[in-house]
């Protein structure tokens, strides 16, 4: 009889509507997970039962089934939080961590250092990530993101620059011997100090004077705009020397134009030996400028070594060396890439942010703690770098929100509520027609 079909109909909209319900409660009980991404329950209706002996298209349903749950990956909103491991993503892609057996993807990007030095989620699963080697350059594999341990090489000073004014009413000192290496400071006329570094990090005071040479009997007063240089250091500093007594490592000259730039520079060939272990033979250039002297370079002689009638004063000065150092911070740029910030002032790329993208999200599986699995129905994961083909950029000091639209469930709840009453309402009627059945005997 079809009136007790129809409570089986009706049934089949309360369980649906029931299951629809539960999808609407679990979004809204999400609403502030932080990349949560939301569900839809979907509907279709079951076979439909044909009427003997009745024309083509002359159907009966049977009621409604839940079809299939669908995600919506929508872009969430974000929410600045200053913590610098804090990520979301801009666009499509998903974090991708690891438990040690297998990979999971989220878009929650809730991260943090642990004890280890690793970057780990919430649940402490690894973040994956490109690795890049000590010279900061990208190796290509793909595994996790460690920060323990990080150090900056040293690096050898190779260039000093020296930017000063040399007074040009100086006169000669310590005529007619001229500097002398063991009274640098009472033969030179003008001097400035600043630390290099050897091969291992060590760092080396070291002292330039200047020294204006003596007159000459010519009339072009060349002599009086021609001044030496000297680079001092103490001799406890280099292989073979005594502490105390100061060595000269490196020499050269200078003249200027009459205009006060500089004319023409030299540096005598030479290297020096740096005690303590250090690598034998380093080389240091003596960046003074661009003389105007020399063809093809096109120097105005003004950007370096002056010399005009006033102070003397340093007006730059600079070294390319440094020392070790140890990981203080760490930054993370829109390509995902992790720069190490490190106690010698140097920075380096240490590791990339990898991101996966699937050519259906929608047969991804969850399995909670905010976390998707692939599966047949998803395809193989797409792995690469952010900001770069079809993957969205990483935005750091942010959290990705849950993209719930709390109104939308609101509206879904009532239609779903009205729904499950007017099924209610056919088993409740389908139920009075049958007692009428019952009372006719």
């Amino acid at each position: 009889m079809s009136v007790v079909s129809s409570l089986y109909t009706g049934v089949t909209g309360l369980q649906t509507l029931g299951s629809a319900m539960q999808v609407i409660g679990n979004n809204i009980s999400n609403i502030n997970t932080i990349g949560y991404k939301a569900s839809r329950a979907e509907f279709s209706d079951l076979l439909s039962q044909n009427l003997t002996g009745s024309a083509l298209g002359s159907q009966i349903g049977r009621g409604v089934k839940l079809a299939q749950v669908t995600g919506l990956f929508t872009q969430g909103s974000f929410q600045t939080t200053g913590r610098v491991t804090d990520l979301a993503i801009s666009g499509n892609g998903f974090f991708i961590v690891n438990d040690g057996s297998a990979n999971f993807y989220t878009r929650a990007g809730q991260f943090n250092l642990n004890s280890d030095g690793q970057l780990v989620n919430v649940g402490n699963l690894r973040v994956q990530g490109y690795v890049f080697d000590a010279n900061g350059v990208n190796t290509g594999v793909l595994g996790d993101i460690n920060l323990s341990n990080l150090t900056a090489a040293p690096q050898a000073t190779e260039t000093v620059s020296v930017s000063a004014n040399l007074d040009a009413s100086e006169v000669p000192p310590n005529q007619p011997a001229g500097f002398d290496i063991t009274n640098p400071a009472g033969t030179s006329n003008f001097s400035t100090s600043l630390t290099v570094f050897d091969s291992l990090g060590n760092s080396r005071v070291l002292t330039v004077y200047f020294e204006k040479s003596a007159d000459a009997t010519i009339p072009d007063f060349v002599a009086d705009r021609s001044w030496k240089w000297h680079a001092v250091v103490d001799g406890g500093e280099v292989a073979g020397g005594t502490a105390g007594t100061p060595t000269e490592i490196f020499s050269g000259t200078m003249t200027f134009n009459p205009d006060g730039s500089l004319r023409t520079l030299t540096q005598a060939a030479g290297s020096v030996d740096f005690a303590n272990g250090a690598a034998p033979g380093q080389t240091i250039a003596f960046n003074f400028g661009t003389p105007t002297g020399v063809a093809g370079t096109g120097g105005t002689g003004l950007d370096g070594m002056t010399q005009f009638a006033g102070p003397e004063v340093v007006n730059f000065q600079s070294q390319d060396g440094f020392g070790p150092g140890q990981l203080q911070a760490i930054d993370i740029n829109q390509d995902g890439i992790v720069t190490g910030v490190f106690s010698n002032g140097e920075a380096r790329a240490v590791a990339q942010i990898a991101l996966a993208n699937f050519q259906n999200q929608q047969g991804l599986f969850r399995i909670g703690d905010n976390l998707f699995q692939e599966t047949n129905y998803s395809g193989l994961p797409t792995v690469g770098a952010p900001n770069t083909g079809a993957f969205g950029s990483v935005v750091s000091s942010s959290l990705e929100l849950s993209n719930v639209d709390l109104t939308a469930e609101f509206v879904s709840m009532i239609t779903n509520q009205r729904g499950f009453q007017a099924n209610s309402r056919v088993i409740t009627v389908g139920d009075e027609m049958l007692e009428s059945v019952v009372n006719l005997t």
